[in-house]
């Protein structure tokens, strides 16, 4: 299992974002760029079936995280999130310096492999389809879910409605282990 660590990013909105603000909330992390024309359209546009069915619950959230903080600008983030039409205030779009990013992919979510042998962080690109999900204590929990597989999106689905129904400081059997990394 992991743990999210201490962060601070910048909102769509210009203010600052750190993990005070999801204690209590349950949080489906994804990393996209604005630019993308590959995977991050269809992995966001799946994203936004997540935000529909959960939007309501003020302890639901999603952080989408920039992989292109040199191009992801709060303002090119704001942008982004007007032309989904979701709530900033569920849905949630992050920047701030690219390792401070990347170490949050490799270290808290367990999205990336932390044993990425690039070296220099100008040469880094995360460019994945999977979502994390962290409990109201800050804990990943359950399996890494790929954006893209209808099955995944549902297993999601579940699991987040397991997740807020338990009380801050519950623990349920799941388990993270999708690159190796601690348990």
């Amino acid at each position: 299992m992991s743990t999210v660590q201490n962060f601070s990013f910048i909102t769509q909105d210009g203010k600052t974002f750190t993990n005070q603000d999801i204690s209590g909330k349950v949080c489906v992390v994804n990393y996209f760029f604005t630019t993308c024309h590959g995977i991050c359209p269809r992995m966001n546009n799946n994203m936004k079936k997540i935000y529909e069915q959960f939007k309501d619950n003020p302890d639901f959230r999603i952080l989408s995280h920039t992989c292109m903080p040199e191009v992801d600008s709060a303002s090119q983030l704001k942008h982004y999130a007007d032309s989904m039409g979701v709530n900033t205030k569920t849905w949630v779009f992050l920047t701030g310096r690219k390792d401070s990013l990347y170490n949050a992919a490799r270290d808290s979510y367990l999205l990336d492999d932390n044993k990425n042998p690039v070296q220099n962080i100008k040469d880094q690109f995360i460019h994945t389809q999977f979502f994390a999900l962290v409990d109201k204590d800050g804990n990943v929990r359950g399996e890494i879910f790929d954006g893209l597989k209808e099955a995944d999106l549902d297993k999601l689905k579940e699991d987040i409605t397991i997740l807020l129904k338990e009380k801050q400081g519950g623990r349920s059997n799941f388990a993270n282990n999708i690159f190796g990394n601690s348990m």
